[in-house]
């Protein structure tokens, strides 16, 4: 089967070749991939000296599964799926029961490979920051994959959402995802919050943890700014009703028991009807994998990278 592997030779660092078919344990299927979805940090992985060569990253795919599992567990032939793991960026992928959900036929596979490593990352955070019905959350770095899913997902439970982007032509669009304010910035939100998802880091970080109310709590995802965070010395008093705020930190794969099958046949589901939008910004075939890359390297892009196989 062919795969992108790791080439420090080539443009983007990597290149399409050859590689031998994954063999699926009794509890994974073997899934046939249409589509990947790129994420900042294992194209970063692949740019870096340290990674052999030839070795096949990715975390996102959707595509159609041709085998089930020996054991029964998880989808049978023939079910359109969105799978996470590892080893995603290949025309085929074994994949475990609890890291696949099932999807509409008729889906696009290009917007089911956004679900998992964005869509799973906001749903979790938000569900950790407790009941949001009528309460603030901030989403920092609304304008990218985790941040478009986190503003349509906690306007969906009811929150008021501040969201969080330092291009202000992102402005529209993130109104009509669900946000109901946005800044430029942490430091010129007015109002306290309950919660942040703080996805940039750096500066960012620190004032979005000066604009939490009493028992407010920040989750860091990502540190998109690649900047270090210096809080200042007062930053963790709990006078003046800032007491009992906490920074909490976030990894998608921290408990590897976990079962994400349900929650990515869900998310499956409201894309496939339409109640959330993917955010594809740049879409190509995976020939094109090299253009992706740079996009993605040089920042300048604001929602989902995606290649079809097809």
């Amino acid at each position: 089967m062919r795969a992108l592997v790791v080439d420090h030779t080539s443009p983007g660092h990597l290149s399409l070749t050859d590689v031998p078919a994954p063999r699926p344990a009794a509890h994974e299927a073997l899934v046939r991939v249409e589509a990947i979805s790129l994420n900042f940090g294992e194209v970063h992985e692949a740019t870096r000296p340290e990674t052999p060569d030839g070795t096949v990253l990715g975390w996102d795919a959707a595509g159609v599964v041709v085998r089930g599992a020996a054991d029964g567990s998880g989808p049978a032939e023939g079910d359109r799926v969105v799978t996470l793991g590892e080893s995603g960026w290949a025309e085929l992928r074994a994949v475990p029961a609890s890291m696949l959900g099932t999807a509409p036929r008729d889906t696009d596979p290009g917007a089911l490979s956004t679900i998992p490593v964005a869509g799973l990352t906001a749903l979790h955070v938000l569900r950790r920051a407790g009941p949001l019905l009528g309460r603030r959350v901030m989403v920092t770095g609304a304008s990218g994959g985790v941040g478009r899913y986190a503003v349509q997902l906690a306007a969906r439970a009811g929150a008021h959402v501040v969201a969080v982007s330092r291009n202000p032509a992102r402005a529209d669009g993130l109104r009509a995802l669900g946000a109901h304010e946005v800044h430029p910035g942490p430091a010129a939100v007015r109002q306290p919050v309950s919660a942040v998802l703080d996805n940039v880091g750096g500066q960012h970080l620190v004032d979005a943890f000066a604009s939490l109310s009493a028992g407010g709590t920040l989750v860091s995802v990502g540190r998109s700014s690649a900047a270090d965070t210096v809080l200042p010395a007062d930053a963790l008093l709990g006078n003046g009703g800032r007491h009992d705020r906490s920074i909490r930190t976030f990894f998608l794969f921290g408990d590897p028991a976990t079962d994400f099958s349900a929650d990515l046949t869900w998310l499956a589901g409201e894309i496939a009807a339409g109640r959330l939008d993917p955010g594809i910004s740049w879409r190509g075939p995976w020939t094109r994998h090299s253009e992706a890359v740079q996009v993605l390297l040089g920042r300048r892009l604001h929602g989902k990278a995606v290649l079809d196989l097809r």
